[in-house]
């Protein structure tokens, strides 16, 4: 490998993989919904996000996300 081909940039780098943009099969939690949120990890914050995740199940997060 040459000193050129070192600095060309790989062909996926800056693309986030959708394992990363979904949750997939992963367990959600409250803290990972207020995150998700913007929200700071208060008790008020943490009981909204409760609420929301019985009210819309894994749907609650990823309206969330990109």
């Amino acid at each position: 490998m040459n000193a050129e081909s070192a600095a060309q940039p790989e062909e996926h780098e800056g693309i986030t993989p959708d394992r990363l943009l979904h949750t997939a099969g992963a367990e959600v939690t409250a803290e990972d919904l207020a995150l998700a949120s913007g929200r700071d990890l208060t008790p008020e914050n943490i009981e909204w996000a409760r609420r929301r995740l019985a009210e819309r199940g894994r749907a609650a997060i990823e309206e969330q996300l990109p």
